[in-house]
């Protein structure tokens, strides 16, 4: 069977990595989108929004198709929203929140056909418990990984697990920004199989 090509809508080094480990052929395109939340928007609703979006931003670029978009956000207990820092002292003031707290990661989850306009899509959650961080902590954490381009100011893939005290959910990867169990199950319901199809050196850029 003769599938369509997959395009990762994202140019993320992190999704990238994530999706390499399907197997499967893919390129890579970011999308130039307006990520402002809309007033009174659900953390929930606006990870799904933000995916799906970033999948329709290259749908006419992109005719044949199936378009995979992602996008994080978390959420603080009293349901305040953590975007990305952008630099060091938004990130320290988003881990000095976080020192302690359970943080809820929600991932969205598109995929698009860019053909027929067949979308799919789902809101992955993953909870985090930080464990109580000192200013010092955090200053060393930031100025090791700086992760100013990642919502909740940590890197899951790297020393950000020295972070937390628990971490609890149904795919770790959601954390880095695929969640690819998720992914897996739409891809089968499409009619591909990653197992079938795996090929080396699958991604193009």
């Amino acid at each position: 069977m003769t599938h369509k090509p997959l395009l990762l809508a994202s140019s993320s080094p992190y999704r990238k990595q994530l999706l390499e480990r399907l197997g499967l052929p893919f390129d890579c395109a970011s999308p130039d989108i307006n990520e402002t939340p809309i007033q009174g928007e659900t953390g929930e609703a606006l990870a799904t929004r933000l995916a799906e979006t970033k999948a329709r931003a290259l749908k006419e670029r992109f005719p044949g198709h199936w378009i995979i978009g992602s996008d994080q956000v978390a959420c603080m207990p009293d349901g305040s929203v953590l975007s990305k820092p952008g630099n060091h002292e938004q990130a320290k003031g988003q881990l000095r929140q976080s020192s302690g707290q359970r943080v809820l990661f929600l991932t969205g989850l598109a995929l698009l056909d860019s053909d027929s306009g067949k979308v799919e899509r789902l809101c992955e959650p993953y909870s985090v418990l930080f464990r109580p961080l000192t200013d010092q902590e955090i200053d060393t954490y930031l100025h090791r990984e700086q992760p100013y381009d990642c919502a909740g100011s940590f890197k899951m893939e790297g020393l950000g697990i020295t972070l937390f005290d628990a971490l609890e959910g149904r795919d770790p990867n959601s954390l880095v920004g695929l969640p690819l169990i998720a992914l897996n199950d739409m891809l089968r319901r499409w009619g591909r199989n990653p197992l079938l199809e795996s090929r080396p050196d699958t991604t193009r850029y």
